[in-house]
């Protein structure tokens, strides 16, 4: 019951916070903050008690029959890769929290129920594997995140949550026509009607059919991740977020696209991801060139940020399709590492414009010499940004560049241009914001205990991950051995 546990505190506390506003301002924070807490525990627990090896799929899992007519499963499961995902959606939730403590003053109870509610619909797609409910969960993150947007962002917010609307919406519902045809064609083949993730790996699909169904997935998690020319949401929807807003859809949700490929894409067809793997590693390598140059044109802080997850992300997206051990350990290294490095930035240049009430890189300048604790964590998380060798966003990438050299040397040569890019856009960011004298006479508060200690977690985190990111492969180790083995297993069985 664990994994209900999981899902049902943050609903739960969702709704707690919202009524508790009656009486307090302070209550709902401090309810979201508990509920995340305990969940956070949880999911650290289930990790401290993983046995170092087994011989079982799922560390645990929930499997109860919800429509069977239907074949739908409300199955919930768990292996190293979710719970991975896990405890960065917890960890990430907690710093959402902390960093609207005092920027969120309207409607504080509607606010956090929101927030409650997306990370409860990012935890439920990090666990389902029945289609039907992991499709669910995906619609249930997108109203949440629209109000975040509309309702407590910056100037242009409904410009941006309508356009980051519709682009999941759409998408989303590509994918679900994708899912219906597999479902479809497996009761075809088998007789069978089912959604069960265990059950559609291996369906036989005819070539055509395996492709045009493998794009529907393939196009709405690259929505989610992005990938160029897809990402045009992306900018507009971080800017006018508030700070929660862009620390969510960066570090989480932007990571459920990547966890969809891994855990469905390659696995479900793997004959057509094998063939589509050209255009995939060509989108990888445009979209971190791309992202890198985008971000060092821009003056708006956030927007900077923004542009930065396009190029990583890139990096993700080039990780899977190279499709080999050393690859998928980075692309899961940089999903990780992305969520904390971007997540501090944006929580970073939030705390700026709470202060001085601008996110515009030509009216900053000399902020160093009145905000040092603010400035030193912005240089750090920058640094992270730009794969500082000793931090973590060094050690995925550095994988992902040795996975895809087995693939194409192009490839990887192009992509490493992008990560001597990033080193551009980041010192610029911090020359520009914080070097320099200060010629606006700027006067704000440094960084206060809450938020130097949230940054100090952030930044520990990142310094244990780039100095020994041992526990992440282990966790994740006999994941990726079992997507692996489903793909190649798939592959077999289509060539006999």
């Amino acid at each position: 019951m664990i994994l209900i546990y999981l899902i049902g505190i943050l609903l739960i506390g969702g709704f707690l916070a919202w009524l508790a506003a009656r009486w307090s301002e302070q209550l709902p924070r401090w309810i979201s903050l508990i509920a995340i807490g305990v969940d956070l525990v949880l999911a650290v627990g289930i990790w401290a008690g993983r046995p170092s090896s087994t011989t079982t799929l799922w560390l645990d899992e929930v499997n109860w029959n919800w429509v069977p007519n239907f074949g739908i499963h409300f199955h919930l499961a768990l292996d190293g890769l979710s719970l991975l995902m896990l405890v960065l959606t917890f960890v990430l939730g907690i710093m959402s929290v902390l960093c609207s403590w005092t920027e969120i003053r309207e409607q504080v109870g509607f606010f956090h129920f929101n927030v409650m509610w997306v990370l409860a619909g990012i935890v439920g797609v990090f666990l389902s594997v029945d289609l039907f409910l992991f499709y669910f969960c995906w619609e249930l993150m997108l109203v949440p995140m629209y109000f975040l947007i509309v309702i407590w962002g910056h100037e242009r917010r409904v410009y941006a949550a309508v356009k980051f609307f519709l682009f999941t919406q759409c998408s989303g519902l590509l994918m679900l026509i994708a899912i219906l045809a597999l479902y479809f064609i497996h009761h075809q083949t088998t007789g069978v009607y089912t959604f069960e993730y265990s059950a559609l790996l291996g369906t036989q699909l005819s070539p055509s059919a395996e492709l045009w169904i493998m794009l529907g997935f393939f196009v709405a998690f690259a929505v989610k991740l992005p990938i160029v020319p897809l990402h045009t949401w992306l900018p507009d929807a971080h800017t006018q977020a508030p700070t929660a807003g862009s620390v969510i859809l960066a570090g989480l949700l932007l990571k459920t696209g990547a966890y969809g490929m891994l855990r469905f894409v390659v696995p479900l067809f793997p004959h057509a991801a094998r063939q589509f793997t050209p255009v995939a590693l060509v989108l990888a390598v445009i979209g971190i060139v791309y992202g890198s140059v985008m971000a060092y044109s821009q003056t708006d802080l956030k927007r900077l940020v923004a542009y930065t997850s396009v190029s990583h992300l890139g990096f993700v997206l080039l990780g899977i399709f190279s499709w080999n051990p050393l690859a998928l350990q980075g692309a899961i290294m940089t999903m990780i590492c992305h969520g904390l490095s971007t997540g501090g930035l944006f929580i970073l240049v939030g705390s700026l414009q709470e202060r001085i009430d601008t996110r515009d890189l030509e009216r900053m300048g000399g902020l160093w010499a009145v905000a040092p604790r603010l400035s030193g964590a912005m240089l750090f998380f920058s640094l992270g940004s730009l794969g500082l060798p000793g931090l973590g966003d060094f050690v995925g990438e550095f994988l992902v560049l040795l996975g895809s050299y087995q693939i194409s040397v192009t490839i990887t040569v192009v992509a490493s241009i992008g990560v001597l890019a990033s080193t551009f856009y980041a010192l610029r960011m911090v020359q520009r914001a914080f070097q320099g004298p200060n010629t606006n006479a700027w006067k704000l508060p440094d960084l206060n205990l809450r938020e130097g200690l949230t940054m100090a977690v952030m930044i520990v985190g990142l310094l244990w991950l780039g100095l020994y990111p041992q526990p992440i492969f282990n966790t994740c180790g006999q994941a990726l051995d079992t997507l692996q083995r489903a793909a190649n297993l798939s592959i077999a069985t289509l060539r006999r």
